[in-house]
C-alpha cells in the first residue's frame, strides 16, 4: 500500500486516491477497517449510455483540493479521518468492467465486494449507474440478515424494462428478492418516475417502508431513523437524486423539492450510533452535468462522511459534544 502525502504541495493535484488514502492495488493483500472502489459500470440500458463510468475519478478530483488538510480537525466527523479513534481506509482503485458485458460487470462487483468483507472490511463502492447496488447487495449473500436504507426520488421497483432485470429501475425489486435482506427502508421519493402503481403496491406488499422527501421536509429525519430496528445490520445505497436538485444537478432527472446534505448526514450518524452499518454505496452521479464542480463535492464529502463512520472504533462519540 503506498503511503499518504503529509506535506501541503499546492501544485500537487492528489488526484490519484480518495483525499490522498493509502491505495490497495490487490485486494488480496487487503488489510483495512474500510475500502473504496470504483464500479464504473454495471448493467445500463440501451440507450442510456454509461453516464456515470467516470463517477468515481470525478469524486476523487473534487477532494484532492484536501489531501494536504487530511490531518486537519474535521467538524463532521469530530477529528481527522487519520486520528487513531479511526481504522485504516483505503481507496482499492476502479474495477475492470466492460461497456458491453454486463453479466461480467455483476460478477466481478460482486467478487471485489467478497473480498473485501472476507478481509473483514466494510465496503464503499462509487457507481456507476443505478444498477451497481444489485451485484453489491449480492455480495453479502450469506452474512445476513440485513435492513437496506436506500436513499433515492425514485423507488426501482420495476422487474424488468424491455426485459432487462438487473437495470436501474429494478434495483429494490432484485434486493427483496434476496433471502438475506429482511427490511427495505426507503427515503427521499417525490415526482415522476419509471414506477407505475403497481410497482408501488408490490413495494407495500413485500414491506418496504416508503418515506417521502416531503414527509422528511415536514417531519424531519426521526421517522427514518425510527424503522431502523436497533442492533441490525444495515446497508446503504444511495442516489445522487435524492438530493434537491438546486444542490445536486449532476443527475439524470433533477428534481426540486429534495433532502438536504445535512439530512443526508444527519440520517447516515444516527444509523451507526443506533444500528450496525455494514456498507455503503452511491450512484447516478454524471459529471458531465456538474456545472462548477460543486455537485461532485456535495457527494464526495458524503462518502467521506460514510468511510467515518464505518471505521469508527467502538466507543467514538459522533461530532462535537456542546
Amino acid at each position: 500500500m503506498s503511503q499518504m502525502k503529509d506535506v501541503f504541495d499546492p501544485n500537487s493535484s492528489g488526484e490519484d486516491t480518495f483525499l490522498g488514502l493509502p491505495a490497495c492495488d490487490d485486494l488480496a493483500d487487503l488489510e483495512a477497517a474500510v475500502a473504496i472502489i470504483g464500479a464504473p459500470i454495471a448493467t445500463p440500458y440501451p440507450g442510456f449510455g454509461n453516464f456515470s463510468a467516470t463517477t468515481a475519478a470525478a469524486l476523487r478530483s473534487a477532494m484532492s483540493y484536501y489531501t494536504p488538510l487530511s490531518r486537519h480537525y474535521d467538524f463532521e466527523i469530530g477529528g481527522s479521518l487519520l486520528d487513531d479513534q479511526f481504522g485504516p481506509v483505503v481507496d482499492a482503485g476502479d474495477l475492470a468492467t466492460s461497456e458491453s458485458d454486463f453479466a461480467s460487470n455483476r460478477t466481478i462487483i460482486t467478487s471485489a465486494v467478497k473480498q473485501i468483507l472476507q478481509a473483514g472490511a466494510a465496503p464503499i463502492v462509487i457507481g456507476g449507474d443505478d444498477s451497481v447496488p444489485i451485484p453489491v447487495f449480492q455480495a453479502f449473500e450469506g452474512r445476513g440478515p440485513f435492513t437496506i436504507l436506500q436513499f433515492d426520488a425514485h423507488i426501482d421497483w420495476r422487474d424488468e424494462v424491455n426485459g432487462e432485470r438487473y437495470g436501474l429501475s429494478s434495483t429494490m425489486r432484485r434486493a427483496s428478492e434476496m433471502p438475506w435482506i429482511e427490511r427495505i427502508v426507503q427515503v427521499g421519493m417525490r415526482s415522476m418516475g419509471s414506477a407505475r402503481r403497481g410497482e408501488v403496491e408490490d413495494a407495500l406488499a413485500w414491506g418496504a417502508k416508503l418515506i417521502t422527501a416531503q414527509q422528511v421536509h415536514r417531519e424531519g429525519f426521526q421517522p427514518v431513523l425510527d424503522l431502523i430496528p436497533a442492533d441490525s445490520n444495515v446497508l446503504v445505497t444511495f442516489d445522487c437524486d435524492v438530493l434537491d436538485s438546486s444542490i445536486m444537478p449532476a443527475v439524470m432527472s433533477p428534481t426540486p423539492g429534495g433532502l438536504t446534505y445535512w439530512d443526508v448526514v444527519e440520517i447516515l450518524q444516527g444509523v451507526a450510533t443506533k444500528a450496525h452499518f455494514s456498507g455503503f454505496n452511491l450512484v447516478e452521479f454524471m459529471p458531465a452535468r456538474d456545472r462548477d464542480g460543486t455537485s461532485a463535492l456535495t457527494a464526495a464529502r458524503l462518502i467521506f462522511n460514510a468511510a467515518a463512520l464505518l471505521a469508527r472504533k467502538p466507543g467514538l462519540v459522533q461530532g462535537l459534544q456542546p
